[in-house]
């Protein structure tokens, strides 16, 4: 099955020739000028990938790209006039998995399609059923984590969202920001610690030392990361 691409861009020229090139190269290609259009084709068949101009005429792409990440697990790659350093962290920071500058050659757009697509299927898999954490099984089914001896640990809600999306993105350095508008469809907050309280209640539940953490790792100055213990397991 061919991979679907979604370009949102209001220049009708580039939109139909980017759907006309990256067609002739393999991928199932709609193009739409807005906001609008993104959603109504996300609801009718969703796509792989999605190339977002940051600017588009009555919405910012950077609030799509965030509505994107908070609805679906399709890439990001976002087009801009504008590639200096601060665009590029913002649209970074809304979801966006890559970043080019506008005027670009087709062909390194094309290149940085595939290798989006590319690390998309490596990092998130669909995960199994029961997946091995530390000295834990997380039963993905049954929303619940189980220790050595079969006893059940409890689970809160939020702690479950943000276990999974950790579990789909495998050994991928994940902001704050970013775990919120994953986990919990929404934007942090200035001053707002809940990921890392919660984190830290996580890591109790099954980390064998919480204070010397194997399992979610923190990286300093830009947020944390799953590092799998042992492969997926189905149990």
């Amino acid at each position: 099955m061919r991979q679907k691409l979604l370009i949102v861009d209001d220049e009708a020229p580039l939109r139909e020739m980017l759907a006309e090139y990256l067609s002739a190269h393999g991928f199932d290609v709609h193009a739409v000028p807005d906001g609008k259009g993104m959603r109504a084709e996300l609801d009718r068949s969703g796509a792989d990938l999605v190339v977002l101009d940051v600017n588009l005429v009555g919405e910012s792409g950077y609030d799509l790209a965030r509505e994107i990440a908070g609805r679906s697990r399709a890439g990001i790659l976002m087009l801009t006039a504008v590639g200096d350093l601060p665009h590029r962290l913002e649209g970074l920071a809304a979801g966006a998995d890559d970043y080019m500058a506008k005027p670009f050659e087709p062909r390194e757009l094309l290149a940085r399609v595939r290798s989006v697509l590319r690390r998309l299927g490596e990092v998130e898999p669909e995960p199994e059923n029961h997946i091995r954490l530390g000295r834990c099984t997380f039963d993905l089914a049954g929303r619940r984590i189980i220790d050595a001896e079969g006893a059940e640990i409890p689970l809160t809600a939020m702690e479950f969202e943000l276990i999974s999306v950790f579990i789909r993105h495998p050994r991928q350095i994940l902001s704050r920001d970013r775990l919120c508008q994953l986990a919990h469809h929404r934007d942090l907050e200035p001053g707002d610690r809940s990921i890392d309280i919660r984190i830290t209640r996580i890591r109790k539940k099954i980390e064998v030392d919480p204070e010397e953490p194997s399992i979610l790792l923190t990286v300093r100055g830009e947020g944390y990361v799953y590092e799998p213990a042992q492969t997926v397991t189905r149990l």
